[in-house]
């Protein structure tokens, strides 16, 4: 049975497994095809996210992650830096599965305008500083109407220019694809939206009450998610950092052997087109020199066929310094004039030795008043092998920088849309094979009830229930707890089975005990049944009339009515001639008489010490000790007065006094129902304490069937309500 169950629930598991896939593809396609038909027609909206929300409307965050990653992924291979915007797409499936767990936020059109409002902030507003970073300012693109608008007719600064175009599009396209996602889904049947909810429950599924129940359990300290989680986050950023700065260094090591080989190359090849045999001409007659304009316009066409070169010059090395042959302008600044000496740069020092030899010298980074500068020196020969000069090029390394960052952004968007999804990917895991089925056991143990068989039996099936069957420890662990479960109900009924029994043994001895000293004395009758009778009743009225409400538990009152067969027990140490004396006591054979209290104290202060654990003999000590002791102070053996006087021994003593008052005795004849029951009540605030005598007083049919019944008689009609 337990097989085919497994069975089912496998087969169960896989259709759900397959619609859910068939929910990410067409979650996909309508991102693919939307997205499509908005490019061809050239309009300036994308549509890309219309599935994601539907899928992570219906499914949760991870497929809805899984499908937003999937597009941009897909629609990279068209446009290469939608890859990058992955991540924003990654974030709208996030919100909307947070948004939708609350039933209000779904359909209401004040929620679901300010849903828009957030993905279109994603979408269009991070999305605008991403392409600012990526791309700059540009007004080529669909939108660059908008952006003209802003920037033209508004006089916005570029950057506001271009984000507030974004949000203008992302505002429309983000209303068009939560709207046609809603109407997609209000067309879903409710039973398929259920099924295709992406769960993977390795136990009985939790719904309702209960999991908000097993999701409200709160944890000593951490919780096992919050670990789950810093340890994932640490891990990726970890992994994420180390691999950045080892991409990092790579793409920028790289990218200055690219520059380099480039800014080699216009060096090498401004050297070719400088004639050396004119190298002195051009520094003594500067641009008027025969042929010097014409090599000028050269250098110009090799410096501008490379865009990321920043300067192109040629300089005559010696001692004084760098004469300049030809120096090129930049629109930021002029160049120097023929002849013109300029003073070393400290980074070329080390190198000026090299240089005054005419050899070649690798390449240099510096960062003097022209800026931050790779640059490469190619010296130029005569025919006799002489260095006449060197033709340099430079290339700005801010450049490199802007390349670094650009880079940098377009890893770290990577990252985080992938991290998002091993998140997700983590948070479910955890979730349905860790932290639900540890806190559904947990929870299951702490509402086990001991209170009755059928209720552990209840327990047991209910823990057996939850099905965990996670394949792994945990299972292992949920079989343990099932099978340690099962031992305990039976254990824990074995263990209730025998202490009834020894309950019970223990009262049958304590009643043989009480009934052979009562047998002694030939004048109690039933004293011990009667006088227990009477406790039980006024115990039970004085909890109805609320007085000691907190002393008297179900437990108190069951001690004291077990242990009141013995509140004559120190009895069996008075003599048979003074306990069944037909006469009057003499002053000393009362005094024998009254020290039946002291030693029933004390023989149960030794049964104590041989049973520790048998609570109800402290109330039993009590009503040996104190029965006979008077509300006033005048009673016996050690004259405590009031609330002195243990409650349980205060109650003792009307019970016991009523009992001798309507008994008969070989020293007197029994006294009338009416009679006993005035006595009660004129010892009251005297000999008895107040509110036991009231009870007493107010059971008077309870009292009245106890007394007929061990008389062998019933009660009167006349006497009944």
């Amino acid at each position: 049975m337990e097989k085919q169950d497994h069975r089912l629930l496998k087969k169960t598991h896989n259709n759900k497994v397959m619609w859910i896939v068939v929910m990410c593809l067409f979650g996909f396609a309508l991102n693919v095809i939307c997205n499509l038909l908005v490019t061809m027609v050239h309009v300036p909206l994308y549509l890309d996210t219309i599935g994601t929300i539907f899928t992570a409307r219906l499914g949760g965050a991870l497929p809805g992650i899984f499908v937003a990653l999937f597009t941009n992924l897909v629609l990279g291979f068209g446009e290469a830096e939608t890859i990058y915007f992955g991540v924003l797409n990654v974030l709208i499936a996030v919100i909307t599965a947070f948004w939708v767990k609350k039933k209000k936020r779904r359909h209401h059109p004040a929620w679901v305008a300010l849903f828009i409002l957030i993905i279109a902030l994603v979408g269009g507003g991070i999305g605008a500083i991403q392409t600012w970073v990526f791309s700059g300012f540009s007004m080529e693109d669909n939108d660059g109407f908008i952006i003209r608008f802003f920037y033209e007719d508004c006089h916005w600064t570029p950057f506001w220019s271009q984000f507030a175009a974004a949000m203008v599009c992302d505002l429309v396209d983000k209303t068009i694809t939560t709207l046609g996602a809603i109407w997609l889904l209000r067309r879903m049947p409710e039973n398929a939206k259920e099924k295709l909810r992406f769960t993977s429950w390795r136990q009985k599924p939790l719904k309702g009450e209960e999991l908000a129940e097993v999701k409200a359990m709160k944890s000593v300290s951490v919780s096992l998610g919050t670990k789950i989680i810093s340890v994932l986050m640490l891990a990726f950023f970890t992994i994420a950092i180390v691999v950045t700065s080892i991409s990092l260094m790579l793409f920028r090591d790289f990218s200055k052997d690219q520059h380099a080989i480039l800014t080699k190359g216009v060096a090498k090849m401004a050297a070719e087109v400088i004639d050396p045999d004119m190298v002195d001409v051009y520094l003594r007659e500067g641009e008027a020199a025969e042929g010097y304009a014409e090599t000028k316009q050269l250098l110009t066409k090799i410096r501008e066929t490379y865009s990321d070169v920043e300067y192109v010059y040629v300089y005559r090395i010696e001692e004084d310094g760098c004469h300049v042959v030809f120096d090129l302008d930049t629109a930021e600044l002029p160049g120097e004039k023929p002849g013109t000496v300029i003073e070393f740069d400290p980074s070329f020092l080390p190198h000026l030795d090299q240089l005054l030899k005419g050899e070649k010298i690798e390449t240099i980074v510096s960062n003097d008043k022209y800026g931050w500068l790779l640059t490469e020196y190619e010296p130029v020969y005569d025919q006799s092998g002489k260095c006449v000069c060197y033709a340099a090029a430079d290339v700005s390394m801010s450049d490199i920088q802007h390349y670094e960052n650009d880079f940098l952004v377009k890893l770290a968007s990577l990252f985080l849309g992938f991290f998002a999804l091993l998140l997700a990917i983590g948070l479910w895991l955890s979730n349905y094979h860790l932290i639900y089925p540890i806190n559904t056991m947990a929870h299951a143990a702490n509402i086990f009830a001991y209170n009755s068989e059928e209720a552990r039996e209840k327990n047991v099936e209910r823990i057996k229930a939850l099905d965990v069957h996670t394949g792994d420890e945990l299972e292992n662990l949920y079989h343990a707890f099932v099978k340690t479960t099962e031992d305990s109900e039976k254990y824990f009924s074995e263990m209730q089975h025998k202490t009834e029994m020894i309950s019970m043994l223990q009262s049958g001895l304590i009643m043989v005990l009480a009934d052979m000293v009562e047998n002694r004395d030939q004048s109690t009758g039933d004293h011990i049944k009667k006088t227990a009778a009477y406790v039980r009743i006024i115990l039970e009225k004085m909890r109805k009339m609320g007085y000691h409400a907190e002393e008297l538990t179900d437990e108190y009152v069951q001690d004291v009515v077990k242990s009141a067969p013995l509140h004559d027990i120190g009895k069996i140490q008075v003599s048979d001639a003074i306990l069944n004396k037909p006469g009057k006591l003499t002053d000393e054979e009362f005094e024998i008489m009254k020290s039946h209290t002291k030693a029933g104290q004390k023989i149960i202060q030794q049964t104590i010490q041989t049973m520790p654990e048998a609570d109800y003999l402290k109330e039993a000590m009590n009503l040996a000790t104190y029965h006979h002791e008077k509300w006033n102070g005048k009673g016996y053996p050690y004259g405590l007065a009031g609330e002195d006087i243990p409650l349980s021994a205060r109650v003792m003593a009307v019970a016991d006094v009523f009992d001798a008052l309507v008994s008969r005795r070989c020293y007197k004849e029994p006294f009338s129902y009416e009679k006993a029951i005035s006595i009660i009540a004129e010892g009251a605030g005297q000999h008895f304490d107040p509110q036991v005598a009231e009870a007493f007083l107010a059971s008077e049919e309870e009292v009245k069937e106890v007394l007929y019944q061990f008389e062998g008689q019933t009660v009167p009609k006349e006497e009944k309500p």
